[in-house]
């Protein structure tokens, strides 16, 4: 997992001393007032949905076109390096899956009409029907909540598929905002994508947290655009050492300490 080399999430920058920190505390002053979420490998697995993903993409190719599990794999792959020449930029439409399965059939010289649909039905379901949530990320918003502060999400991604994700999550109820690159047309750490989440947030950007998983794109970012980034790192595989704040459960985060 990634460690942080100070104290973990509650390293945040510069803070007020002791004696005032203690007095906002006790009036139930909290210097943190909206915390964003980034949503994959932060709110749930994206590796585990990807794989329930590709194995019923690969299912229904098989099916339809006789190709085998590595074939669709491969070419799936194919496409999206295709994709990402012709879009030629960072935005969300590098997410597009429509346009990465239609992409699929033209390398296959197949029929687009009804499989770039059907594909990308398939794939989308098995994902979101096979999110894995973050442990303790529905009760760490509950608290949040309660303490009356503003919850936000932060995406590089279309925006149907993340409203669909986090419907499926039972995350819904707790969001207050959201961004994505489609709305925003750039792709975090973009000064925009940013700038409209301390926007949406109504409070000036020292006072919003920014909780990802990526540490050049959301947590960098995020400082970048003097907001304070915190990186998630639950689904992070790699050791790395990293100067940022860090959040290794979201099970073991004392809020009151977080909103410091």
């Amino acid at each position: 997992m990634l460690h942080g080399s100070g104290e973990q999430y509650q390293n945040m920058g510069k803070k007020p001393d002791r004696e005032q920190s203690e007095v906002l505390h006790r009036r139930g002053v909290h210097m943190i007032k909206a915390v964003i979420f980034d949503i994959d490998n932060t709110l749930y697995s994206y590796e585990h949905s990807h794989e329930y993903g590709m194995r019923s993409l690969a299912s229904y190719c098989n099916r339809v076109f006789g190709v085998s599990e590595e074939e669709t794999e491969e070419c799936y792959k194919r496409a999206n390096k295709i994709m990402m020449g012709r879009i030629g930029s960072e935005t969300a439409a590098m997410h597009n899956r429509l346009m990465r399965m239609q992409c699929m059939l033209e390398l296959w010289d197949k029929p687009l009409f009804p499989h770039t649909v059907n594909m990308y039905d398939r794939y989308w379901n098995a994902s979101i029907e096979h999110s894995l949530i973050s442990p303790g990320i529905i009760r760490f918003m509950q608290k949040l909540k309660e303490r009356g502060i503003r919850i936000g999400i932060g995406t590089d991604m279309t925006a149907h598929i993340q409203y669909r994700r986090l419907e499926f999550l039972n995350l819904s109820p707790y969001i207050d905002f959201i961004v994505t690159s489609e709305e925003a047309g750039v792709e975090k750490p973009t000064p925009h994508l940013f700038e409209l989440c301390v926007e949406k947030a109504g409070v000036p950007a020292g006072e919003c947290a920014f909780i990802g998983d990526n540490l050049t794109k959301d947590v960098k970012g995020a400082w970048d655009n003097g907001l304070k980034g915190i990186c998630y790192a639950k689904w992070i595989e790699q050791q790395e050492e990293t100067e940022y704040p860090v959040i290794q459960s979201f099970d073991e985060v004392d809020v009151e300490e977080f909103l410091k």
